[in-house]
């Protein structure tokens, strides 16, 4: 019996442990988001980071707006709601990307 006590306290412990969120990083350059297409965890941070000449924005109607992100500048966005966005640069209406964000499947936390 003891033996199942201690192996139940272990599955318990072990299923309570913290999850890491991770960073994932959006270049924009040459009027354009690299990736063009995004997946993240809910939790996980969105970094935009402007590598362009100009100003640019990382907006989806609704979700999320960076509003003006100077060159050399970034913006950091936390995805909180699982869903596909679809997102531009409200300054240049050509630049396009999805931003997909899904239910956290547990990752470990880093030791």
């Amino acid at each position: 019996m003891p033996m199942f006590a201690a192996a139940g306290i272990t599955a318990i412990a072990l299923y309570a442990l913290p999850v890491q969120a991770a960073r994932r990083i959006i270049v924009i350059e040459n009027m354009r988001f690299t990736p063009a297409s995004a997946t993240v965890e809910r939790g996980d941070e969105v970094v935009w980071i402007n590598r362009d000449l100009v100003a640019h924005t990382a907006t989806s109607a609704g979700a999320f707006d960076s509003h003006a992100i100077a060159p050399g500048q970034s913006w950091t966005y936390v995805a909180r709601v699982p869903g596909r966005y679809a997102y531009g640069c409200s300054l240049h209406p050509t630049m396009k990307a999805t931003l997909i964000v899904e239910k956290s499947r547990g990752r470990p936390a880093s030791q």
